[in-house]
């Protein structure tokens, strides 16, 4: 994780950070590169403790539409989940979205967790049917961990299979968040510029 980074400058325009369920403190990657990306900015309008995807959606798609350019999409976890929905939705505003260590749509319900914390639990629908399972209409690179405890291997092989994203893979990285290492990751701002190349050529 130690290898020198690319200094080329990043693409102007808006960057949109989405956090997952129970958001990105101030130790978490996101936040990093929310200081470091020029344009960036958190979405706003989330309640992070409570997973409900269609919410999560319409607050996004709100920035999306009041950008004054098209928006980079910058995305962990069940935030991934609530991005694509709404970049699907405004893909002639989307530049781009870089997804990292997206949830398994198997585990959330459209109103929260299927199981655990209280919230709907137990629920018989899971987010899959109501996921696209299209190439999506914007460039996408998903980062993935082998061992993600939120995500099976299989199953992220298939949704960017699905989504036609590119599909990079770092190892047992587990949720690709502070817990497995991932505070600082200049990595990421790498893989966030190749996006970026992406869309130019």
């Amino acid at each position: 994780m130690n290898r020198p980074t690319d200094r080329s400058p990043l693409a102007a325009g808006t960057t949109l950070i989405v956090p997952g369920y129970r958001g990105s403190d101030g130790g978490h990657w996101q936040t990093w590169m929310e200081s470091r990306i020029p344009g960036a900015r958190r979405v706003s309008g989330i309640d992070w403790d409570t997973p409900a995807v269609a919410v999560w959606a319409a607050a996004i798609r709100r920035e999306i539409t009041a950008a004054s350019a098209p928006v980079w999409l910058v995305a962990h976890s069940f935030g991934c989940l609530a991005a694509v929905l709404a970049g699907t939705d405004r893909s002639e505003r989307v530049a781009g979205a870089l997804l990292v260590a997206p949830a398994d749509p198997e585990c959330f319900s459209p109103v929260g967790l299927r199981q655990g914390a209280g919230l709907a639990a137990g629920s018989p629908v899971s987010l899959t049917p109501f996921m696209p399972k299209h190439a999506l209409d914007f460039p996408s690179l998903v980062v993935a961990s082998r061992n993600d405890p939120w995500m099976p291997w299989p199953r992220v092989r298939r949704w960017a299979r699905l989504w036609n994203s590119k599909l990079i893979e770092i190892g047992e990285a587990g949720h690709i968040n502070p817990d497995s290492g991932f505070g600082s990751w200049p990595e990421g701002i790498d893989l966030f510029r190749t996006l970026q190349t992406s869309r130019d050529h």
